[in-house]
């Protein structure tokens, strides 16, 4: 593929089942702030909605319960094994109303404009998000929404400090660096916007903080340090052996639960934007070869 959304950082994570079943699991921790957002945002009833990057697939199935069976999702992602696991799983909850599809929206045309484009944790895999926008953008319909979530990692901490915690941070953070993930992507979406020529979009941010032994966040953070780690120890950042992940979640909860502290997620930072009323150019008919995962009749 070519042009400057294409040029990504290396998708550290993989899309292992490990992987897959991680962001399931992410996704369901999140949703909450996820459906608030699109909600917010004005995804509604009836409409017709692109869900980039949809990896395992649950902002695409936010999308789909708030636009309900009138409207409709087509979700994309550049691995088909991804595409396979979100397929399986809207066709195991009977979601009618979401297509999959293998490729990169960025470099793809479909058969009509939508009403909004939806993407969570994706543009900071982009080595240029701005140009990655512009290139959403002409597949919105005049009036069309734009609406983006993405991590700010700067705010995941434990307070008090848990050194297990804070080194667990420190690998993740340090990896996803070295493959060229924009790990404070959520922080710069209002530029991001505004650079791109959409109009200055709306903001909100919320994090998931907890302690004790329940807060879920020690389990998503071992998960990542487990599908990062092959790229860890190819890169010089860490060994399987100083990692320690069958334990890593357990030496976390102690630690944060001997404290009586506490421990942050990294912040959720959502922007979303209105485009202008005047028409835009439309697209035609995907003609590249898809590879379709059809979750129900249209």
């Amino acid at each position: 593929m070519e042009g400057a959304a294409n040029r990504r950082s290396s998708y550290a994570l993989g899309h292992g089942e490990h992987e897959l079943a991680r962001l399931s699991r992410q996704g369901e921790v999140f949703l909450p702030f996820t459906h608030q957002l699109f909600q917010q945002a004005g995804i509604g009833p009836g409409m017709r909605v692109l869900d980039v990057g949809s990896g395992a697939g649950d902002a695409a199935l936010v999308a789909a319960d708030l636009v309900g069976t009138a409207g409709s999702v087509t979700g994309v992602d550049t691995a088909e094994a991804a595409v396979q696991w979100a397929s399986a799983r809207c066709l195991s909850r009977r979601t009618g109303n979401i297509e999959f599809r293998v490729g990169d929206p960025t470099e793809m045309e479909f058969r009509a404009p939508f009403d909004a484009i939806v993407g969570r944790f994706v543009l900071m895999y982009y080595a240029d998000p701005v140009y990655a926008i512009r290139k959403l953008a002409r597949l919105l319909q005049p009036g069309g929404l734009m609406v983006f979530q993405e991590f700010d990692m700067s705010y995941l901490r434990s307070h008090p400090s848990a050194p297990t915690f804070e080194r667990a941070t420190e690998l993740m953070i340090g990896t996803l660096r070295a493959t060229g993930t924009r790990t404070q992507l959520g922080s710069e979406l209002y530029s991001v916007f505004v650079t791109a020529g959409l109009p200055a979009p709306a903001l909100r941010m919320d994090i998931l903080i907890g302690g004790g032994d329940h807060f879920p966040g020690y389990e998503i953070l071992a998960g990542t340090i487990q599908s990062l780690l092959p790229a860890m120890e190819q890169l010089g950042i860490a060994t399987p052996g100083e990692v320690d992940l069958p334990t890593l979640a357990a030496r976390m909860r102690a630690e944060v639960v001997a404290s009586q502290g506490v421990a942050f997620t990294p912040a959720l930072i959502g922007a979303w934007s209105r485009m202008s009323t005047q028409p835009a150019q439309l697209c035609s008919y995907e003609k590249a070869k898809p590879i379709n995962r059809n979750c129900g009749a249209f």
